[in-house]
């Protein structure tokens, strides 16, 4: 528990460390496609340099030797949690030595108190090299697939060419070879921009493969300031997107969670609702006992409470989707090397960096603002905006816009609780 406002304790960073349900490994900064959009590309500043470099198995056994110890320590407060582990890159399918080596070294482990999934980023390009192996392991797969040709037209290859037909090639000859496989642990990423659309990438992968693809946006954090112009002109809103589609409703609710709007309405019932719990805690003492203890600022994860990721180089972060220069310790040949005072510390930073701005926000209760996504959060001396605060009329205008849906989708609330809640 944390003792007071903005404050978080080592004890707290060891604890999250110590329960992490995902661990990443970047296990290749190589890649064999040049996306125009990749957030290792030309839009982006916040990365260390890619060198088509591979991480070494050597550097991943230590970090999971490490998460084993404390996994048998008293840290861990999760009885039989299953961890998923996975595969990014780059693209990992370049570096299929280290997925094997790695994959063995788990199965080897003889850890009685996690189990293990293990899943996988990938462009498709040479699914069809792996297929087999991937089947044999069970590993869950998201491809990467922003719809129908055109569409796609952003992932190109190193010599400016569309990938599209080669990627949906390998994905039919997959589901070919290993049906089953393909319905059970299949599934798609899209990137929305301004060459496709909500409605266009839900009916392409629907009718394609008879599922419903994650829609996500374009990262909108370390972008450089002489790229932001032709950033914002292939950004696009998923919402805006969402709602100007011509079968709005039926899309909405074939994507449930997938889409922006019932993804919106979980975290208002979860923030909001006096049926829905966070954790046991709640469950068995009751929403006001949780509701006394200070709140630390904005809605941002604990550390390594949701993920570690490691990087090609070995630094350690809490999220794919920060920036490399907020690494909180590294992994080198030698060991782990994380200091939890230190990094304690540093988020208390933060904190208190927004934590004026947090206390007159009308939305701190429910806040979803990650603050490695302000900009200037690293610089002490820069004022820093947070983008997630709201005054009196806009929390109103939020909460109104929460319980409207409801009333429009009066089945929204029974299914959100029943199939995402309480599973």
């Amino acid at each position: 528990m944390t003792n007071r406002i903005g404050e978080l304790t080592s004890k707290e960073v060891l604890r999250g460390i110590a329960n992490t349900p995902q661990i990443t490994f970047e296990i290749t900064d190589a890649c064999n496609l040049k996306c125009e959009y990749c957030g290792y590309g030309k839009f982006y500043s916040d990365y260390d340099e890619r060198k088509s470099k591979n991480l070494s198995v050597l550097k991943a056994k230590h970090l999971l030797d490490f998460l084993d110890s404390l996994w048998q320590s008293d840290m861990n407060v999760s009885h039989q949690q299953n961890v998923y582990i996975s595969f990014y890159g780059g693209e990992p399918l370049m570096n299929v030595p280290f997925i094997k080596e790695v994959i063995d070294y788990i199965e080897g482990l003889n850890c009685s108190v996690r189990s293990f999934t293990f899943n996988m980023t990938t462009n498709g390009i040479l699914l069809h090299r792996h297929m087999d192996f991937l089947v044999e392991k069970n590993i869950q797969l998201l491809i990467s697939l922003d719809g129908n040709e055109y569409n796609t037209s952003y992932r190109v290859d190193h010599k400016g060419e569309n990938a599209f037909t080669r990627i949906v090639r390998n994905v039919d000859l997959l589901r070919e070879r290993h049906p089953e496989y393909f319905e059970r642990c299949v599934n798609f990423n899209a990137v929305l921009h301004n060459r496709n659309s909500v409605e266009e990438i839900y009916h392409f992968f629907k009718e394609r493969y008879n599922k419903v693809p994650s829609i996500g946006e374009l990262n909108s954090s370390g972008i450089r300031p002489e790229k932001r112009e032709e950033f914002e002109a292939t950004y696009k809103s998923s919402t805006e997107s969402l709602m100007q589609s011509e079968h709005y409703s039926e899309i909405e609710r074939g994507m449930f969670l997938k889409s922006p709007t019932y993804h919106s309405a979980t975290i208002f019932l979860m923030q909001t609702s006096e049926h829905a719990y966070k954790d046991y805690n709640e469950l068995l003492f009751g929403k006001q006992k949780a509701m006394d203890v200070p709140q630390i600022p904005t809605g941002t994860c604990l550390p390594f409470s949701k993920k570690v990721f490691v990087t090609v180089n070995g630094k350690l972060l809490p999220c794919e989707r920060i920036g490399h220069q907020f690494a909180l310790g590294y992994v080198d040949n030698s060991g782990v090397h994380l200091n939890f005072d230190e990094i304690a510390k540093r988020y208390n930073g933060y904190y208190q960096r927004v934590s004026k701005q947090c206390r007159t926000c009308y939305n701190k209760h429910t806040c979803t603002q990650c603050v490695f996504n302000l900009d200037g959060i690293d610089d002490n001396g820069k004022v820093v905006k947070c983008h997630g605060f709201m005054n009196k009329y806009d929390a109103e205008q939020y909460r109104n816009v929460q319980l409207r849906f409801f009333h429009e989708n009066p089945e929204a609330y029974h299914k959100i609780m029943t199939e995402v809640i309480i599973k």
